[in-house]
């Protein structure tokens, strides 16, 4: 008994701090904005606020919050998808084709977007994007009279911001799921008469899945909560959920509605998870 009372004691020393933390840092901050979102207005100031829903039921009762949540759940989807198709070729030939000092340097290629501050890359996408831009500009002149690539300002150069911000982190997920794979297993499919396709569709692809998935939400959760890259690349397409939270903290001062359409967009998130969470246990079960 004293050496099980000693092992939970131990237990509780080494997570005791990291449950603090998350105490402090993440349920305290989130107590006070559930506090203000039942508020009619910020108490600063010598403002005086009582009690309310109106922040709430304004989300339900004005067009353009609902509007913006599904241009903001769209904006998850689209980034998400282009993500995965993306990363999971360059993930598979990471873990199963290069190997050495190639690997190496294709590992830091995909790490450098890290090295940087992100205002800086996104600012940065604004001067590749535009129409006399490196990417655009020698293509202009040779267009016909009237047609001109610029996609600044633009849903696809705010997908294109977010593809680069978030790709790295499909890439690692997946990657690490891919070389959990045994290549006896792929071998195997391979002497029983499967094609380099068809073993790649019944082991390769069904044993990465859980990388996928992992992907799947490091990805979508924060981008349909992005502000910084539609606001800079996005210009009059930059109206979407996260960019009008921010705008209520920092523009309009109106932090009561700025933490409820936060808490609504974290309901949304639950919900999303809550449904695909069926097909993601029945998946993950035939898996394993």
């Amino acid at each position: 008994m004293k050496a099980a009372a000693r092992r939970r004691l131990a237990i509780a020393g080494l997570t005791a701090p990291a449950y603090i933390w998350l105490a402090v840092a993440v349920f305290l901050p989130l107590s006070a904005m559930l506090y203000f979102s039942f508020l009619s207005a910020t108490p600063v100031g010598g403002r005086e606020a009582h009690f309310t829903f109106d922040n709430y039921v304004d989300f339900f009762t004005k067009s353009i919050y609902w509007f913006n949540a599904r241009r903001s759940l769209e904006l998850g989807v689209h980034v998400t998808l282009l993500c995965l198709l993306i990363a999971y070729p360059a993930a598979l030939m990471l873990a199963k084709h290069v190997r050495g000092r190639w690997r190496e340097a294709l590992f830091l290629l995909v790490i450098l977007p890290f090295w940087s501050n992100a205002l800086v890359r996104t600012f940065s996408w604004t001067m590749v994007l535009r129409g006399d831009g490196p990417v655009f500009g020698p293509i202009n002149p040779l267009l016909p009279a009237g047609m001109q690539l610029d996609i600044l300002f633009t849903y696809p150069a705010i997908v294109v911001g977010l593809v680069h911000a978030y790709l790295p982190y499909a890439i690692l997920t997946i990657y690490i799921s891919l070389q959990a794979v045994d290549d006896a297993l792929i071998e195997a499919a391979r002497s029983l008469g499967a094609s380099r396709l068809q073993a790649f569709r019944r082991v390769t692809l069904p044993l990465s899945i859980p990388g996928v998935l992992a992907a799947v939400f490091l990805i979508f959760v924060p981008v349909i909560g992005s502000f910084m890259e539609p606001r800079i690349l996005g210009g009059k397409d930059a109206i979407m959920l996260g960019p009008i939270i921010e705008n209520q903290f920092i523009a309009a001062f109106n932090w009561p509605l700025g933490s409820a359409l936060s808490f609504i967009m974290l309901a949304i998130v639950l919900i999303v998870m809550a449904a695909a969470s069926p097909v993601l246990r029945r998946h993950l079960g035939a898996t394993a």
